[in-house]
């Protein structure tokens, strides 16, 4: 399961200078921040209320019933389809194609499918689709009469909570692509979001629901979208992250992104590889661990650069949510120069499994190892200079004039510790 588990090669996969990777990505940040403190001096980002508005033919039809209805119907399809390959198929792991349309068809697959077409995780919920269903088999049990309100204070913490559980399964479980695993995260998750949604109506998936919130957070990225009046428009993608609402658990969303992507790095290093297993706690406890760390570590470098902000300016009333958007582009970034390859080669090798092919290869790798590295590294100094430019805007815009650009200090140098450690997870 290594393969499905992990997206990045290892150090000698990777032919890359260490120095050059460094200094051209360093260069990058910098010019980037001192381009923008010359020549931005205005807030340019008008979220919600930018882009161009697309044919009213095209909004009818993406706002047409029967279109949700045959989006929700193939999300409740596809996992009718894992849950059925997870009961009856094949318990290897390469013959079977659950483990693959779950870790990289869904998890890897959302990224690029909500990138190119907005927050497909919403419209193909297979929860909403139950949920439906369910209101329509057994409707007393679901009447808006019994529903408790969500207290806005909630945010989109059980999200958050509930990506960090499936990255667990991921990344640390000892055996995540067995089918007594899957299904009991299925089951699980099942579950859950349909009770939730039982107590609390429909609105709870865009609250709880890991997938949905994780697709919708990059759907922010994407170029089409829609304004505060609901016209489905062409816009800038940046104009798309300005719009990313200020819940509260976005930081931890994001971090537990990061953090889980950088120890999907390091998890393959021969030192944490005999960490894990000569560790006296058990290999399933230390890679927890690792995990947890990983993530606590990129939330506490947020944290001190909120404080720093603060004090910078105290009048910021919400310095952890105020540039929490800026660090969308960087865990882009990061999860494209992971899972790049592993989607690519594993994305069709799951697809011609699920059709029936026997012994299906994986395709070979488009790029050749020097290719890879080097796209790896663009992914991640892009997103960290669109994360620059993100909190630049939102900086002048709170900011007083004489202090907006040094006021974004703190977010700098946290952009080139991001940068440094991403790039070091690629080529240390």
């Amino acid at each position: 399961m290594s393969l499905l588990a992990h997206g990045v090669g290892s150090q000698h996969d990777l032919p890359i200078s260490p120095f050059y990777a460094y200094a051209g990505a360093f260069t990058a940040l910098l010019v980037s921040f001192l381009a923008l403190g010359l020549l931005w001096s205005d807030s340019r980002f008008r979220g919600d209320r930018s882009g161009l508005a697309l044919p009213g033919a095209l909004q009818r039809l993406a706002d047409a019933r029967p279109t949700r209805t045959a989006l929700r119907a193939l999300g409740a399809a596809g996992l009718l389809a894992v849950v059925l390959w997870l009961l009856l198929g094949p318990d290897d792991a390469q013959e079977n194609p659950a483990p693959g349309a779950v870790y990289v068809l869904l998890w890897v697959g959302l990224a690029p499918a909500s990138l190119l077409f907005g927050p497909v995780g919403r419209l193909c919920n297979p929860m909403r689709a139950l949920y439906s269903l369910a209101s329509r088999l057994v409707p007393s049990l679901l009447l808006p009469s019994r529903r408790r309100p969500l207290s806005t204070r909630l945010g989109i913490r059980p999200a958050a909570a509930g990506l960090l559980v499936f990255t667990w399964l991921e990344l640390v479980a000892p055996d995540p692509a067995s089918a007594t695993a899957l299904l009991l995260f299925l089951a699980a998750h099942t579950a859950v979001q349909l009770l939730g949604a039982a107590r609390y109506g429909p609105e709870w998936y865009a609250r709880a629901d890991p997938f949905e919130v994780y697709s919708g957070l990059l759907a922010r990225l994407s170029p089409f979208g829609r304004r505060a009046d609901g016209r489905l428009v062409l816009r800038n993608p940046l104009h798309g992250l300005d719009a990313t609402p200020p819940a509260p658990g976005l930081v931890a969303a994001v971090c537990v992104l990061l953090g889980s992507t950088a120890y999907d790095g390091f998890s393959d290093s021969p030192r944490w590889i005999t960490t894990v297993q000569t560790s006296s706690l058990g290999p399933t406890p230390t890679a927890t661990l690792g995990l947890l760390a990983a993530v606590a570590l990129v939330a506490a470098l947020y944290c001190l650069c909120a404080g720093a902000l603060r004090l910078l300016n105290r009048a910021l009333s919400h310095p952890l949510t105020a540039f929490a958007h800026s660090l969308l582009p960087i865990a882009l970034g990061y999860l494209v120069a992971h899972y790049f390859s592993l989607f690519v080669t594993e994305g069709p090798r799951t697809v011609m499994v699920a059709l029936g092919t026997d012994n299906a290869p994986a395709p070979a790798p488009p790029l050749t190892p020097g290719g890879l590295a080097a796209l790896q590294v663009a992914a991640i100094v892009t997103g960290h200079v669109l994360g620059v430019v993100a909190a630049h805007d939102r900086s002048v815009r709170l900011f007083p004039p004489d202090r907006a650009v040094a006021g974004q200090l703190p977010l700098f140098v946290l952009m080139i510790a991001y940068t440094l450690g991403g790039i070091g997870l690629l080529i240390a």
